[in-house]
């Protein structure tokens, strides 16, 4: 025992010292009662959780792949998935993204799914897909032989999904303390590689289009203070320097994209 400590012990009489033993031992039990909360705050900083939603068929599983240097299974590509899926990406200085894509299929996991993101762990910021009306058409389950679907359709159907989407986006806006960021991301640019800006207005909030309206319908609904939106022409493939747009003109796009992030999340 250090002289110190015998100093104490012959100075302090056993109430005082059990006292400070007490208050010692409260001190670090509160510190580490509170590590879990403290290191879940740091992981959330450098690593947001974005929710990726979507009607099926848009490519967010394909967009997320790219974001996060992963490789594409085409087969799943085409079919879709049922299930949420988690991708991370890792960046500089210890800085990412954890995203969470939701089933673009109108059934209970994708509600489920919508539950989680938006309400039982609320995400950091949101990142929704279209494709402009040239969405995959996928079959529902059990049936067999190919989808067909017209484009005016699938318009349609990515604007009943936005409304099912975006009145989540504003419960999870006006609950939040600080405010969340939405990007719109604008895929298959490859489709119609010569009407981008035009595409791009359209899903522009002011812009007077059904889609744009729907937009300022959320940005009232959330409040402008509480909620960024952000649209992006993006596009999940390239081909060579002939295709509509080069693989050298995706992967740009994609990087764009996800410079985007970084600035919203305070990474920049």
């Amino acid at each position: 025992m250090s002289q110190t400590s015998s100093r104490i012990r012959t100075i302090l009489p056993p109430t005082s010292r059990t006292a400070i033993g007490a208050t010692v031992a409260g001190g670090l039990l509160t510190a580490l009662a509170s590590a879990p909360e403290k290191i879940g705050r740091l992981l959330r900083d450098r690593y947001p959780m974005v929710a990726v939603t979507g009607m099926t068929g848009v490519g967010k599983s394909q967009l997320v792949d790219r974001l996060t240097r992963r490789s594409t299974d085409d087969a799943a590509a085409e079919v879709g998935s049922a299930t949420m899926e988690r991708r991370t990406r890792k960046g500089a200085r210890l800085h990412g993204f954890r995203f969470l894509v939701v089933p673009g299929d109108n059934a209970a996991t994708r509600l489920g799914a919508l539950d989680e993101v938006f309400h039982d762990e609320p995400v950091d910021g949101i990142i929704h897909v279209v494709a402009n009306g040239y969405a995959t058409p996928r079959r529902a389950a059990g049936i067999t032989g190919a989808a067909t679907a017209t484009r005016e359709e699938q318009l349609a159907a990515e604007l009943e999904d936005w409304t099912i989407t975006s009145h989540r986006i504003a419960s999870l806006a006006v609950r939040r303390t600080k405010p969340i960021w939405l990007i719109i991301a604008v895929t298959k640019t490859d489709l119609y590689p010569d009407d981008i800006d035009e595409v791009v207005r359209y899903y522009s909030p002011g812009s007077g289009s059904p889609f744009g309206d729907k937009v300022d319908a959320l940005r009232a609904l959330a409040g402008g203070a509480k909620l960024s939106i952000d649209v992006r022409a993006v596009s999940s493939q390239g081909g060579d320097r002939k295709a509509p747009v080069s693989e050298k003109r995706a992967s740009a796009m994609v990087d764009a994209l996800a410079d985007r992030l970084g600035q919203l999340s305070g990474h920049a």
